[in-house]
């Protein structure tokens, strides 16, 4: 049996960006719409993120290396009572750390998290085409319950 170093979950900081990136970039969707090449863009994403209250974005490490991400937020709203409820976005694992149990432990890192913000409901999206991340999501409970839309500006 061998030893895993401890995973650390941590707010996201400027000298993560270059892991974060290349995460985010590396699949098939990713790839098309990532420049880890220029982390300018980025960098500013950063900076509005922690300025806002209601924003998440956190890293998974272990052993001084970054090796997840995700981002949550949480959404005041009127409906269902004026419930708050909170969105998951942007879960990355790296490739090393895969069935490794990382991405069960930060969903349920998030679904804490958003227990701690007094939110009803949890919500994330997966595109179509990601049908492991779906049945990953499923095996956490979560349902399939709405069609999703999205409108590129």
């Amino acid at each position: 049996m061998t030893d895993t170093p401890a995973l650390v979950i941590r707010p996201a900081t400027e000298a993560d960006l270059p892991a974060i990136v290349a995460m985010l970039a590396d699949d098939p969707l990713g790839a098309t719409r990532e420049s880890p090449e220029d982390l300018t863009p980025y960098l500013a994403a950063l900076k509005r993120l922690a300025e806002d209250p209601n924003q998440h974005l956190v890293v998974a490490v272990r052993a001084d290396r970054v090796v997840g991400i995700l981002q949550l937020t949480i959404v005041p709203g009127l409906s269902r009572k004026g419930s708050t409820r909170s969105i998951i976005e942007g879960v990355r694992v790296h490739t090393d750390e895969r069935g490794s149990g990382l991405g069960t432990t930060f969903v349920e890192w998030a679904i804490e998290k958003s227990r701690d913000e007094n939110c009803d409901l949890v919500q994330l999206t997966s595109d179509a085409t990601r049908t492991d991340a779906h049945r990953f999501y499923e095996r956490l409970g979560f349902a399939a319950s709405h069609v999703g839309f999205k409108l590129q500006l």
